[in-house]
This record gives structure tokens, sequence and C-alpha cells, in this order.
């Protein structure tokens, strides 16, 4: 009888031998490991790359708006690529991750978020930069050349756009102290901000929309009651600070206007001959329309009168340096009129001045005030699509009107007293002066 223990064949053997499976496994894991340590290292390092890029481009971006405000196209786009490749720690300036042509100015639509080329644009800039196979210097990577991926394509894009802030356009605006006292209306609209604290008394009204603001709400200086008796002032509270910059260019305007820069003459100037008026007490038909005047300050102090049923000068420069009253009735429409007097009153008016056209937000009409000094009017003060920019303090009294478009910013303070009513245009104040500010939009 034969034996049933036989032995396999080899290869059946072979076959059913599983010595050396785990190595078969660990070689397996392994690759996936090391293809998840690749994602990880060169995804990383990809990333890194995309931010190193995204924050070149944010700070070009931001160089290139801001130096574009007053200088050449091609002087911003180089100090805009000198500083990104400054960033980015770049040595060689033909380094093509960010050059000049990646440096496009142009427009910025906030409601659509497109942007659109425009080289003479000074409103907006996109700044792009990567490291691409079409630039030829895409991210190479380390371990994920084992899965067959050689280089990253990455790549970021920065759009910057001008803006001027709202409480600039229309407010009152100042380094010092704002103190309104009561029985105040501000409509829809309307700012008023304080670097320093506003101060309020009661009885004032805030309508939905208005702001008020200051870096510490705490600094709020309004009496016990003042929340329950200042309708919608809780509501209107805003914590802010504003680098009012036009306030430095206070001397600048002054001195353009004086040296007949194109950038500050108003279009209504036909005729750019200075007139010097020596009259103590000029009225205002001795203002003709399109031209430009200088008062020689006789007695160290001007007053403008009105002349019989004349009470309006209209589309004038008037530049003075000494104190300037108003005759009660002056209205100035169309008008810009700076001052290097630094009197506390440097421009006064007994009652009844007006500044700017009653014609209900329609472009143009306005006035502009600039001056080194103070202001200081009384009661009856009405603005309309007009500004009033000092590096003293503005002082108005009682039943001011400034319904249709009132901006007043000064490096001091600003003080108002009772019953006015101040409101928010949104148009008219095309002359008015002003200095941009920059934001990143996309």
């Amino acid at each position: 009888m034969q034996s049933s223990d036989r032995r396999p064949a080899p290869l059946a053997a072979f076959a059913r031998h599983e010595d050396g499976a785990i190595t078969a496994f660990a070689i397996f894991t392994v690759v996936c490991l090391c293809m998840m340590l690749g994602i990880a290292v060169d995804a990383g390092n990809a990333y890194r790359q995309r931010t190193q890029l995204q924050v070149a481009t944010d700070v070009a971006a931001h160089a290139a708006i801001y130096i574009r405000e007053t200088s050449t196209q091609s002087d911003a786009t180089s100090k805009a690529v000198a500083i990104a490749h400054d960033t980015m720690a770049v040595e060689d300036d033909l380094d093509p991750t960010l050059t000049s042509a990646d440096v496009t100015f142009g427009t910025w639509d906030e409601t659509t978020r497109t942007f659109t080329a425009n080289s003479a644009s000074r409103s907006a800039v996109r700044v792009s930069a990567g490291r691409t196979e079409e630039r030829e210097n895409p991210v190479s990577t380390f371990m994920l050349r084992l899965a067959g991926v050689d280089i990253w394509n990455v790549s970021a894009s920065t759009v910057a756009e001008t803006y001027r802030p709202t409480c600039l356009r229309e407010g009152f605006v100042a380094e010092g102290v704002v103190d309104i006292q009561s029985n105040n209306t501000f409509v829809n609209g309307f700012c008023m901000h304080s670097n320093t604290y506003v101060s309020l008394n009661q009885n004032n009204t805030f309508e939905a929309g208005t702001i008020v603001s200051m870096p510490h709400l705490d600094d709020l200086d309004v009496p016990n009651s003042g929340m329950e008796k200042n309708d919608g002032l809780e509501e209107a509270l805003r914590e802010s600070f504003y680098n009012i910059r036009i306030l430095s260019r206070v001397g600048g305007i002054i001195d353009g206007i004086a040296n007949l820069s194109a950038d500050y003459l108003p279009d209504y100037i036909t005729n750019t001959t200075v007139v010097t008026l020596t009259s103590k007490s000029p009225t205002v038909t001795d203002f003709v329309a399109g031209k430009m005047y200088r008062l020689a300050c006789s007695g160290n102090k001007v007053t403008i009168s009105t002349n019989g049923a004349a009470t309006t000068v209209s589309k004038v420069v008037i530049m003075a340096s000494c104190p300037v009253t108003f005759a009660q009735g002056v209205a100035l429409e169309d008008v810009v009129f700076t001052n290097t007097s630094t009197d506390a009153k440097s421009f006064n008016a007994p009652s009844g001045v007006r500044l700017g056209k009653d014609d209900g937000c329609a472009a143009g009409g306005g006035a502009q005030l600039v001056t080194m000094g103070g202001v200081n009017f009384a009661a009856a003060m009405q603005m309309y699509g007009s500004q009033i920019l000092a590096l003293g303090t503005v002082e108005f009294a009682a039943n001011a009107d400034g319904i249709e478009g009132a901006s007043i910013v000064s490096r001091d303070g600003i003080d108002g007293t009772s019953n006015m009513t101040m409101g928010y245009c949104g148009s008219g104040m095309e002359d008015n002066f002003e200095a941009d500010y920059f934001r990143i939009v996309q």
C-alpha cells in the first residue's frame, strides 16, 4: 500500500510560500507614505511661495497707487517693482517673478468687481506675480517627483484703488475735540468725527445712517442723560481713527493757488492775472467773475461788504494774508478763498454768511475756505456744497444750516452751538479739496 504523504511540486510549493510577504507590504506602505509626505512637503512649499507672492503684490500695489498720486506712471511702476523685489529678497532685477509689465493702472468697478486697464488712470492698479512655466521660474517639487510631478505653477494678483472716506467728504472732522451743543438735527449720511473725542449736550437728533465716531467710545462726552436725550446717538456711534491727510496739504493748496497751479485752480477762472485790491473794505461788486484777487490787507484787516442789493461774490479766487470779515448777508458761490493768516478769526462773520449756492445739491456753486488759522462765524451760517479747511478751530453759533452739503475739517477742533440742521448731499462737492486714501479691493 502506497503512502498518501506526498510533497508538493516545487512551483506549487513556491506559490504557497509566505516568507517575505511583509516586505512587499512594507514597500507599498513606504511608497504611500512618500507620496503623502511629498504632498505635505511640496504643497506646503507651494503655499509658502504663494503667500510670499501675495505679500509682494499687496505691497507693490499699495506702493504703486500711492506713488501714482503725485508721480508718473513710469516712476510709480519702477518703484513698485523695486519694493516687491525687496519684499521677496530678489537680488536680480531681471527676475521674471514680477516685472514692470505686471503693473497695470486702470479703474475699478466696485459694483461688478471688475478691473479695466487705463494707463492714464490714477484711481486703481493691478499687480500680478508668478512662478510658472510661462515665466520659466516654476516652483520645483521634491518628493512628488516620485509620482511624476516635477513643478508647481504658483501665481498671485492684487488690485488696489483710491477712495475718499465719506466722513472726509461731508461732515465735521477734526484732530481735536468736536463739541456740539443742543437741539441740532443731523440727517441721514452726515458724519461727525474726532481723533480726540466728541462732546454733545442733549436734545440732538441723529437720523438713521448718521455717524458719530472717535478712537475710543469710552471718551464720548455727554451728560448723564445723554443717550436718552440724544435720539439715535447710540446707533450712530462708531470707533475709528483717521489719518486726516488733507490737513498736511493746506500749505500746499495755498501755495498752489498763489503759484497758479492748474492742479488747484478751478475751471471757472478764465484770467490768471492776479488783481490786488488795496481797499480795507472792498464790496462784492469789486470781484469780477473769472478773475483772481489778492487782498492787500491794509491795516492788517479787511472787511468784505455788500453793495446795495448785490450780496454775492461769484466765480473768483481770492487770496489774503490777514483776518477777513464778511459783512452780514455776504454769499460766496463758486469761490476759492485762501488765507495765510494764523489768527483765530482769520475768517469771521457777524451773522448770515452763506457758503455755496442753494441749488439742491447740483454740480458747482460751492465755496472753499482754506486757512492757516481759525474760523469764527456767528449765527445763521449756511453751507451748500461747500468746505471749510482750517488749521485752527472752527466755531459757529446758532441756527447754522448745512442741509445740502457741508464739509468742515480742522486740525484743531470744531465748536458748534444749537439749532443747526446738517445733512448729507452726496453730490455738488466736486470742487472741494480732498486727499486720496488707498485700499486693497481684490
